[in-house]
């Protein structure tokens, strides 16, 4: 099934948490100079216009980037917060005006270094076309294909580090117990390596599959957090919450996201809630 197209979500609440944390690890990765290759198992088209046709149709981006750009003064108080939107304002063409959201490519590769590595892995036609079309630096590699089997079968990497970004829209059911399969695989491959997975919180509960497998599946340190917005206060298809999983977190992370989280939290309204824990097997 091909029929996703993050084009009419971006921006979106879902968006800014996501985004907001892998900014924050890769952050705290570029704190050592040793070589890191990143992989993006489901890239997208990587810039979003604003006002293109389908993501003006829903403009979720309303409700979720929008808010924190017209606020982005007051929030710039909270370190973590003003450098994201710093970053933000340099994809724009005018300093106070949001024309574009940047998808995961942009942010991975925007502190790419020179001896870093980015491969940007992306299935469906129509989007991986739209990826080809960006401008991108010369140590960033695009793959037509599946992001998950790509994964697999290109690990281990040759660089000492390695982070990974598992972004799939979960259309099929399948999907869940695939990431999962995955997730606990690739570590097995690359202990050292830091990986994240994004997820819906959707009515059906079907994110609690995802959780179970990889609590069960020998994971010895995760880091969860959980942006839950009821689905009538937003347009997702009753999407009622964002949830992250970091798998190796960097120290220091949880409290920075915490902080930054909670700066941002009423801003998506009243009834929003943030949570976290720990998951750590002895």
């Amino acid at each position: 099934m091909l029929s996703y197209q993050h084009a009419y979500h971006a921006g979106n609440f879902a968006d800014v948490h996501k985004h907001l944390t892998l900014f924050a690890v890769i952050d705290h990765l570029l704190r050592k100079a040793s070589p890191i290759t990143y992989i993006d198992t489901h890239a997208g088209r990587g810039l979003y216009p604003l006002a293109a046709e389908e993501t003006a149709r829903l403009q979720e981006y309303q409700d979720g980037v929008v808010r924190l750009w017209q606020a982005r003064n007051r929030l710039s108080e909270t370190p973590l917060l003003g450098e994201w939107l710093s970053a933000l304002g340099r994809v724009q063409d005018q300093d106070n005006r949001l024309d574009y959201y940047p998808g995961s490519p942009w942010w991975l590769s925007d502190r790419l270094r020179q001896q870093d590595s980015l491969k940007l892995i992306e299935l469906h036609p129509v989007e991986h076309g739209h990826l080809m079309q960006q401008s991108l630096p010369s140590n960033v590699q695009r793959l037509h294909g599946d992001g998950l089997k790509e994964l697999d079968r290109r690990l281990p990497v040759k660089t000492p580090r390695l982070c990974v970004l598992i972004d799939p829209s979960y259309e099929r059911k399948d999907e869940y117990d695939e990431v999962a399969r995955t997730a606990i695989k690739a570590m097995a491959k690359v202990r050292h390596a830091v990986l994240l997975i994004w997820y819906p919180l959707l009515p059906s509960g079907r994110h609690r599959e995802l959780l179970d497998a990889l609590r069960t599946g020998g994971l010895r340190k995760v880091w969860r957090s959980e942006l839950i917005r009821p689905a009538s206060l937003g347009q997702q298809h009753g999407m009622q919450g964002s949830g992250m999983l970091v798998i190796n977190p960097p120290w220091g992370l949880e409290e920075r996201l915490v902080t930054a989280m909670s700066a941002i939290t009423l801003l998506l309204g009243e009834a929003v809630r943030y949570q976290h824990d720990w998951w750590v097997v002895e």
